[in-house]
């Protein structure tokens, strides 16, 4: 008998969770903020103890649950027509990139590190932390990045891809080219780019990987200027062999 309550109450506290939620609105299923995030690990709490205690009323963890609903769909309403209240409780976008430039003190505030970063940027089919214009870290962690205007004139872009057309079949595109010149045949392209130093910290591994050293890492920053890698924040190297460095000095073009 109490395995037949324990059923019936999964079956309807399961159809009440989906009810309070569906009227919650799309909004808390598409993104979770941090009000959004409390109020569902509340519900799914009171959720789960209303089911294990079979001895406790369903009223005990429905009457909540409503509550709480109402409380969401309230302040839902509120936040709606007023900014101020919307900000304090969605919080707002932070630049973490501004004009190809690394705002680290954002960083720090958010607690967001630079493999969180590069994970999104790659996510965003960026290769390059240079190609971006502006990158804002949403209230729901999510990272928008608009990336620099590249121009190319359509005349231009016709010609190269007719000449690749009329060219010899086994020939490789200049893009695949490209590629191929700075990195090993055996290096995994989707993990470009390829971090090289980090927090003013050496990657070695990733040194190795592209069959590189500490001195050929050297050589290129003293060429831009930098003789301390303490110096650097981030370094980076692209599918074409492009260095990006963002570092407390500007470095040499």
């Amino acid at each position: 008998m109490e395995i037949w309550s324990l059923l019936i109450r999964t079956v309807f506290i399961y159809f009440i969770v989906f009810l309070i939620m569906r009227f919650m609105g799309k909004r808390e299923i598409g993104k979770l903020s941090v009000l959004d995030l409390v109020i569902s690990v509340m519900i799914a709490e009171i959720a789960v103890i209303v089911i294990e205690d079979t001895k406790r009323p369903l009223m005990d963890g429905l009457l909540p649950m409503i509550l709480l609903m109402g409380i969401q769909i309230g302040l839902a309403f509120l936040t709606l027509k007023n900014r101020k209240l919307r900000l304090w409780f969605d919080g707002k976008p932070t630049v973490i990139i501004e004009r190809g430039k690394i705002n680290r003190d954002a960083m720090n505030k958010q607690r967001y590190n630079l493999d969180d970063l590069m994970v999104q940027l790659r996510e965003n089919q960026v290769s390059t932390v240079a190609d971006v214009e502006f990158a804002f870290l949403e209230t729901t962690g999510k990272l928008s990045v608009i990336q620099k205007e590249k121009p190319q004139s359509s005349s231009s872009q016709q010609q190269s891809s007719a000449t690749s057309a009329s060219g010899n079949g086994s020939q490789q595109p200049p893009s695949i080219t490209k590629l191929a010149k700075p990195f090993p045949k055996n290096f995994r392209f989707e993990s470009l780019p390829v971090p090289l130093i980090m927090d003013g910290k050496v990657v070695s591994d990733n040194l190795e990987s592209l069959g590189k050293d500490r001195f050929w890492l050297n050589n290129q920053l003293r060429q831009k200027g930098i003789t301390d890698l303490k110096q650097v924040f981030l370094c980076t190297l692209d599918h074409k062999g492009k260095l990006f460095i963002d570092s407390r000095r500007t470095p040499r073009q």
